[in-house]
């Protein structure tokens, strides 16, 4: 069966292929469709999870310390901001104050079961 191709007979010389089933055009064929339905797997970007891990040797008493301490800067950074703010930004800002406060209610919590645990084992 062959297959007949109709072109305009200005167009004949423009074609860098010999002929329709010439090997450059299944190759230029190939490469276009594996640029389109086979793109290379890109690499998933490193988790933030990945670039900063704790210390294995540090003991849960510092890292609630650190953590009581970054919840407290935060905050303190978010009231000296809100001063500069007006309006629904000023808003939003106090509602982030709002969640660091709850974080560090539930983190002194924390800290205040593991004193009382700690200290309940030393007895």
């Amino acid at each position: 069966m062959s297959t007949a191709i109709f072109q305009h007979p200005d167009t004949q010389s423009i074609t860098p292929y010999a002929s329709m089933g010439s090997k450059k055009l299944h190759e230029a064929a190939d490469r276009a469709l594996n640029h389109y339905l086979n793109p290379p797997s890109e690499e998933k970007p490193a988790s933030p999870t990945a670039l900063f891990v704790v210390a294995p040797d540090v003991d849960c008493s510092k890292l609630l310390a650190m953590a009581r301490d970054s919840l407290a800067s935060a905050s303190l950074l978010v009231s000296d901001f809100v001063g500069y703010l007006e309006g629904s930004q000023r808003h939003t800002a106090m509602a982030i104050q709002q969640i660091i406060m709850l974080a560090e209610l539930a983190v002194n919590r924390v800290a205040d079961c593991s004193d009382g645990a700690a200290s309940a084992s030393s007895l």
